[in-house]
């Protein structure tokens, strides 16, 4: 029974209810039918009536079977209350069995790599060193007792998703969908995504750790380009494209269940010494709630119109995220930048994109300092269409992440 109720539960429990009800539906038919009457033809001669007989036979056979009907009653009714309470101890069992098998919550530290000691992870975590500081949380740079570099995100104390095991009106349920998230983002094995090693939960926070990327982020990058303190040609710029592309498209196509990144921007793209990308940050907002979009980050400006407008999340958000990091990519502008907020600018980047291709000036939006040979000008110029159609108000008009990689790999032969 063990086996059955782990594997359909709910089935077998029907069954077991139907078969209640057709032992009742045969309890109630008569156990047998009054013989048919025959009519004589007027042309036939009556029959002589029978001799009399004594009516003790027929009171013996009409005593027989209302007996008969008793006992079988009985035998029926005994056997359905028997079906009934096995039914109901059968639910029983599923709702012990369901309970026992439950994934526990897990407490304190938990690695998911040899390579780091959740007790020598805990105590190292006081001294962590600052790195950056974002909405969620913020980043720290801790160095292990057997010398593995870490990365730690810290979520603030103040945010549920930080200590759920601290908040009173947080159950059981939000905190095991907490550790299934994850134990999901521990499995992610890809070059191009930061998958999570460990993690630590404590009474007032919850500290992600992932692999250490010395580059620094986009963000960063794309700061000391500006400044003119860092040189980041076309060929750099398409290769850290297509890169957040491979890592959107393991992320949506290549996981089970898929794993929307929800938080994608330049400051989650961290680059190593090759300015090769890895996608940080990925999924951690669906720590926050099941099914909708952090406030926070419906408000940012790389997040899609229907997540500040509907606060729904979909795999096309992600793909209008992309589109901005493109765009900040090929004009080298930050959305935030002044210039945005005057008539020139449009109100936005992505309209300004748009107005600049519809009117024949795509190029003039390019980043003057990569600007050099032909080829990799229209190059360019075919990638800020591909940047305006990730950038469309609608999610159906957006591509998806697996026909970005060819859109982006395919520029050099077009």
């Amino acid at each position: 029974m063990e086996m059955m109720a782990s594997k359909n539960p709910t089935k077998t429990l029907l069954l077991l209810l139907l078969l209640v009800f057709f032992l009742s539906l045969a309890c109630s038919q008569p156990l047998h039918s009054e013989p048919m009457s025959t009519t004589t033809t007027a042309t036939q001669p009556a029959p002589p009536p029978p001799p009399p007989q004594s009516k003790i036979p027929h009171a013996e056979a009409g005593g027989a079977a209302r007996l008969r009907r008793i006992v079988l009653g009985v035998l029926f009714g005994s056997l359905t209350g028997f079906l009934l309470s096995l039914a109901f101890l059968y639910a029983i069992r599923v709702a012990i069995l369901h309970a026992k098998y439950a994934p526990a919550i897990v407490r304190g530290p938990v690695s998911f790599t040899p390579q780091i000691s959740p007790k020598n992870l805990h105590s190292a975590l006081p001294s962590a060193q600052p790195l950056a500081h974002g909405p969620n949380g913020k980043y720290y740079k801790l160095v292990l007792d057997n010398d593995v570099t870490v990365a730690v995100k810290r979520l603030e104390a103040s945010r549920p998703e930080a200590s759920p095991s601290s908040m009173p009106n947080v159950s059981k349920s939000d905190m095991r969908r907490v550790q299934r998230q994850l134990e999901l983002l521990a499995r992610v094995r890809h070059q191009n995504v930061m998958g999570l090693k460990a993690y630590v939960r404590e009474a007032d926070r919850l500290s992600l750790a992932y692999d250490f990327v010395p580059g620094g982020s986009l963000e960063d990058v794309m700061k000391r380009v500006r400044s003119l303190q860092v040189n980041l040609n076309w060929d750099a710029r398409n290769r850290i494209a297509i890169g957040v592309a491979k890592g959107l498209r393991y992320l949506h196509f290549e996981c089970t269940p898929r794993i929307l990144h929800c938080s994608l921007k330049p400051s989650n793209v961290m680059l190593d010494e090759g300015f090769e990308p890895r996608l940080a940050d990925c999924g951690v907002s669906r720590l926050i709630a099941s099914g909708s979009a952090d406030p926070e980050l419906a408000s940012s400006l790389y997040s899609a119109p229907e997540c500040y407008q509907s606060s729904r999340y979909t795999d096309k958000s992600d793909v209008y995220s992309f589109g901005m990091i493109l765009g900040v990519l090929l004009t080298g502008r930050d959305p935030t930048d002044h210039f945005f907020s005057g008539e020139t600018g449009r109100g936005g980047l992505a309209r300004w994109l748009r107005h600049m291709q519809q009117s024949g000036d795509a190029k003039d939006a390019l980043d003057s300092s990569v600007l050099g040979e032909e080829g990799e000008e229209d190059e360019m110029v075919m990638a800020v269409r591909v940047a305006i159609i990730c950038l469309s108000d609608l999610p159906a008009d957006r591509p998806s992440s697996d026909e970005l990689v060819p859109m982006l790999t395919q520029l050099h032969s077009l």
